[in-house]
């Protein structure tokens, strides 16, 4: 796989995760390496990078970063049973999440992810489960089918993409992505706007195959586990699904009051344990967005952990 990948939204991320030397860091979603091999530069001599990822092509390239990165061939939903059973005494000043593809992923040729190219119809990032796209289009319900593609990829033409898979499948199996983009575009009724007719439709697929929304929910709750005080988390999503889930996260850790069931009123408002930093999404710069167009949707949201309940302290 050729295609070189650039890590999105780069400066802005090492701004506010600030990693200094010998700090310690978890890359959630290790992809190309990008924003890994940059938080290793910033955190020299003895800083450790802790990188997750399901994709078995993301592991050789960590190795390649040397002795200071340890990677995990795992969901980063997992990383605080991980980081605590193996390195329980490591403080992680900070936690990334970037849960855009990475180019490597796009172009592979047997994930699926992309409809440029004739695929087969996969999407699943870990081939470790039973669930694919091909599965869900070929044996689902009409019903189950439109609701995953509106629930998932706000796709308001849901049913009627949904009834013309189901007639095509009854001609042949659809086990490719060119021909699922040829039933989709037929269905819709060509182009609309500036997204690809098909668009909506894979993300719903890829999400519902991947179980993305379920995987951010825990992802980002393990996070706030294993972050010291004065940690950050940082989550750069791609689509508005992503953005509102880490959004209501973020507020909701924001707005969480730690005083005891029995008590009649709030007393720990001074003592929140986080707070936001990005009160609204950091974009990319024009500038960015032109010489990596992939960029162009990303959203930035950081929060800090300013307080710890159960040590008492404060950042």
């Amino acid at each position: 796989m050729g295609t070189e990948h650039t890590p999105v939204l780069l400066d802005e991320v090492l701004t506010y995760l600030n990693p200094q030397p010998n700090q310690n860091f978890i890359d959630a979603t290790f992809g190309g390496g990008g924003h890994t091999a940059a938080i290793l530069k910033a955190t020299a001599p003895k800083g450790q990078l802790f990188t997750f990822d399901i994709d078995p092509e993301a592991s050789g390239s960590a190795a390649r970063l040397g002795s200071r990165v340890h990677h995990f061939s795992k969901n980063f939903s997992l990383l605080y049973e991980t980081l605590r059973d193996g390195y329980p005494n490591v403080p992680i000043q900070g936690v990334l999440f970037d849960l855009g593809y990475s180019s490597l992923q796009l172009v592979d040729p047997t994930l699926g992810l992309s409809f440029q190219t004739s695929q087969p119809l996969d999407m699943r990032l870990s081939r470790t489960g039973n669930m694919s796209a091909a599965v869900i289009v070929n044996s689902w319900s009409e019903k189950d089918i439109a609701d995953v593609i509106f629930k998932f990829g706000e796709e308001r033409l849901s049913r009627r993409i949904a009834s013309a898979i189901v007639r095509a499948r009854k001609e042949a199996a659809i086990t490719t992505t060119d021909r699922l983009v040829d039933i989709v575009r037929r269905a819709v009724g060509g182009r609309r706007g500036r997204i690809h007719p098909a668009t909506k439709t894979f993300q719903a697929l890829r999400i519902a195959v991947n179980g993305e929304l379920d995987n951010v929910l825990a992802g980002v709750a393990a996070a706030k586990e294993v972050v010291t005080c004065g940690g950050r988390i940082a989550v750069i999503t791609f689509h508005s699904l992503e953005d509102r889930v880490v959004k209501q996260l973020f507020r909701e850790a924001q707005e969480y009051c730690h005083c005891e069931p029995d008590a009649l009123q709030c007393h720990c408002a001074k003592d929140r344990p986080w707070t936001v930093l990005t009160k609204k999404p950091v974009v990319p710069s024009r500038q960015e967005i032109l010489q990596n167009p992939r960029a162009r949707s990303a959203k930035l949201r950081v929060i800090e952990k300013i307080y710890d309940a159960k040590t008492k302290e404060s950042a």
